[in-house]
């Protein structure tokens, strides 16, 4: 009707039909379990179940159950401490798995890229190393490049919730690779700033520990810290 106004929607209502849209339809395991899209964050004990029961493959399948259990798989490959408990980069390192570039050229070799992107983050939280040496060993380029980054400076906004929900780097942490829990692997870079608060602060800390002729800690006088602490 003609100057009528439609009920507005309350604001909770429409974040969870948001979070309906992004996670798909619930499920009362979903409920039940916050990070249920986030597989590589399970308890320890149900990590690398076995074929029949990772929730992947088929169970009713005749040919499930002749997998190789990926417990019995990783027992001698090198520990990591999260995801499936397997240092794959190492691992590739070390030459313990020779994956196959090219399923037509065996001898092909990758196109390794050993550059480093360091993406600046708010707050005090160290930045973001992000190295293309350790992908690109794995990965082609097109696997990221335009569909989930696009490969220019400035236009890939994100944050911790998109990548917690699947997209950007959880396309693949929390899936397949090592996950978000697992936060100073990509944290790795201490902020310039950072550093130099630091160096002050040990500094002045010398300074102040530093004995002065009198047999009191430099800076103290008559009973009264007078230096900065």
């Amino acid at each position: 009707m003609r100057g009528s106004t439609a009920p507005r929607v309350p604001t909770a209502t429409c974040v969870a039909l948001m979070l309906s849209a992004l996670l798909g339809p619930s499920s009362p395991a979903r409920a039940q379990d916050p990070n249920s899209f986030n597989r590589l964050m399970k308890a320890p004990s149900t990590r690398n179940a076995p074929p029949s029961e990772d929730g992947i493959h088929d169970p009713g399948n005749e040919g499930t159950p002749l997998l190789q259990s990926p417990r019995e798989a990783f027992e001698q490959m090198p520990k990591s401490a999260s995801g499936n408990f397997v240092d794959w980069v190492r691992s590739l390192l070390e030459k313990r798995i020779l994956p196959r570039y090219d399923l037509r050229k065996e001898n092909a070799e990758p196109p390794v890229m050993d550059l480093n992107i360091v993406r600046e983050v708010k707050g005090s939280m160290p930045d973001v190393v992000y190295p293309h040496k350790a992908h690109t060993e794995w990965l082609d380029c097109s696997n990221c490049h335009p569909a989930i980054f696009l490969p220019q400076k400035g236009a890939n906004q994100m944050s911790m919730a998109q990548i917690m929900l699947g997209e950007k780097c959880g396309v693949c942490h929390g899936r397949v690779a090592f996950p978000v829990s697992e936060c100073r692997r990509c944290h790795s870079q201490t902020k310039p700033a950072a550093e130099k608060h630091s160096a002050i602060e040990q500094r002045d800390a010398n300074r102040f520990i530093a004995r002065s002729d009198t047999g009191r800690p430099a800076g103290v006088h008559d009973g009264a810290v007078v230096g900065r602490l």
